[in-house]
């Protein structure tokens, strides 16, 4: 998603340039062949150029495929939108919405990276995960554009055709309600992860750089289903379910398509891979 997973969970980066793999796959019917490439929201400018791969899977296909329209997302009007959705206008504080102790970790949180808690006090909770993900790899160094959107503007430059799975307005929709059944799980998590991202990015790296999805389920997806399993089905699994059969769509069409989707959603049991492999269709990492 352009909105970055809760982020730090979608915002898996890159490993050492000499590894040669990469988490782009051919999936095949009896007629037909598409892409799938996992994508990285926010990389490093060490990450670049991207593994080959992504460039053969780019060539060979007629169209992209998205998560969302990243031309439309990347507006000044959507993001005004999204921020008119994610503040709140009735009066309502972050302090009051969490729990007690969940709110002074926050504040801790924040006073240790130098910035006051006011920043945050009418911010929704899901834009505070994403506020402080985001912080997080800006520090460690994580300030280019990432996978989707590198190809977002190449196919445009190209005249490439671009299409999506969830508009814009459905990531803002989806993103205001998550986590609203346990938002201060949802917080405890994001500092949580936040605290491990430093001693683990080169595992995330690594996984992602060599396509290694059971590597990655167990950096990223094993704790996370475990300790937060609506979150996981909310953010996962229901839009697996959902893109599955527009994917499938496209396995019968005629046009090869390259789909880019956050690099969590190709890995663990719940995943779009393991979906299309039940349903018997043929899967090659390039």
């Amino acid at each position: 998603m352009t909105f970055k997973k809760l982020c730090s969970l979608l915002l898996l980066t890159t490993a050492t340039l000499s590894v040669q793999a990469a988490s782009v796959w051919k999936v095949s019917s009896d007629k037909h062949t598409l892409y799938i490439g996992g994508t990285i929201h926010i990389l490093s400018p060490e990450d670049y150029p991207l593994p080959r791969e992504y460039d053969i899977a780019y060539k060979a296909a007629d169209k992209v495929v998205f998560e969302t329209d990243m031309i439309e997302a990347n507006s000044l009007e959507f993001q005004q939108k999204m921020m008119a959705k994610l503040v709140y206008s009735d009066g309502t504080t972050i302090d009051k919405v969490l729990k007690a102790e969940t709110y002074a970790a926050l504040k801790q949180h924040m006073e240790e990276r130098n910035v006051p808690i006011a920043a945050m006090a009418t911010l929704k909770p899901s834009l505070i995960a994403i506020t402080l993900s985001i912080m997080e790899l800006q520090a460690l160094g994580f300030t280019s554009e990432g996978v989707d959107q590198f190809y977002a503007n190449k196919s445009q430059v190209d005249g490439k055709p671009q299409s999506w799975f969830e508009t814009p307005d459905e990531q803002i929709d989806f993103i205001v309600n998550l986590g609203k059944e346990d938002e201060s799980g949802m917080i405890d998590y994001a500092i949580k992860d936040i605290k491990k991202l430093p001693e683990i990015i080169n595992a995330m790296r690594d996984s992602w750089r060599e396509g290694d999805m059971q590597a990655m389920a167990d950096v990223s997806i094993d704790d996370f289903k475990a300790d937060y399993p609506q979150i996981y089905q909310d953010l996962l699994v229901e839009r697996n379910n959902n893109w599955l059969p527009k994917i499938e769509g496209m396995l019968h069409d005629q046009a090869v398509e390259l789909i880019l989707v956050g690099g969590l959603h190709l890995a663990g049991p719940d995943s779009v891979l393991a979906k299309l492999a039940a349903k018997g269709y043929k899967i090659e990492k390039l």
